[in-house]
């Protein structure tokens, strides 16, 4: 039997996977991991290897869309960011 821990593990990616299923480079999630702390804190294992759950796949999908689409500077997302989150608090 499977729970719901194993489960959760299970869907989430390391670096190199989330970085195939976004589109980002995997030093640019480093980055913004870094500048946006407070909204992308992918899980880590034991050992310190980075596990993206799908939360935090939809931040990076967030993220690509403000700064490479919308042209938003790393300030203007992180505002973005906190107006979203307090609308959904």
């Amino acid at each position: 039997m499977t729970t719901n821990k194993q489960r959760r593990a299970e869907q989430a990616v390391g670096i190199s996977g989330a970085s195939a299923i976004t589109g980002v480079e995997v030093h640019t999630l480093r980055y913004w991991e870094r500048e946006f702390a407070e909204f992308l804190r992918p899980a880590r294992t034991e050992g310190g290897q980075r596990r993206y759950r799908p939360q935090d796949i939809q931040t990076v999908f967030v993220l690509k869309r403000l700064l490479r689409d919308e042209m938003f500077s790393l300030a203007g997302a992180r505002k973005a960011l906190l107006e979203q989150a307090s609308r959904a608090a």
